[in-house]
């Protein structure tokens, strides 16, 4: 992991950290461990992408890391939105999914079709 910036390790670690503290919190919850323990695997899996993306030479092979980019956001925004959203008002609620839902075409957009 010397490759990795001190402040990647830092972000590493609070990350680590807030998901014990929200898997300690959620104890007797299942679906409330589970959703800690899928978007920390939803972010680990972006981050290696990520990674590789940087990597990579040659446009096929940077599209189709591109694809699991754009899939692994869409992913954890439809995530994030499915647990904010029930605790707003209906509009509000209606707000976050039209916000998710435009998030993820406009990453869509900017990453095939520009």
């Amino acid at each position: 992991m010397d490759r990795h910036s001190t402040l990647t390790k830092i972000g590493l670690v609070v990350l680590l950290g807030n998901s014990a503290l929200a898997i300690y919190n959620s104890r007797g919850r299942a679906g409330s461990v589970a959703f800690v323990l899928g978007a920390d695997a939803a972010l680990a899996l972006l981050f290696v992408a990520l990674a590789q993306y940087e990597r990579a030479e040659g446009a096929a092979a940077r599209g189709k890391i591109k694809g699991a980019v754009w899939a692994l956001s869409t992913l954890l925004t439809a995530m994030f939105a499915s647990r904010v959203a029930p605790l707003m008002p209906p509009f509000v609620a209606a707000l976050v999914w039209v916000m998710s839902v435009a998030t993820a075409v406009g990453g869509f957009w900017a990453f095939f079709l520009n």
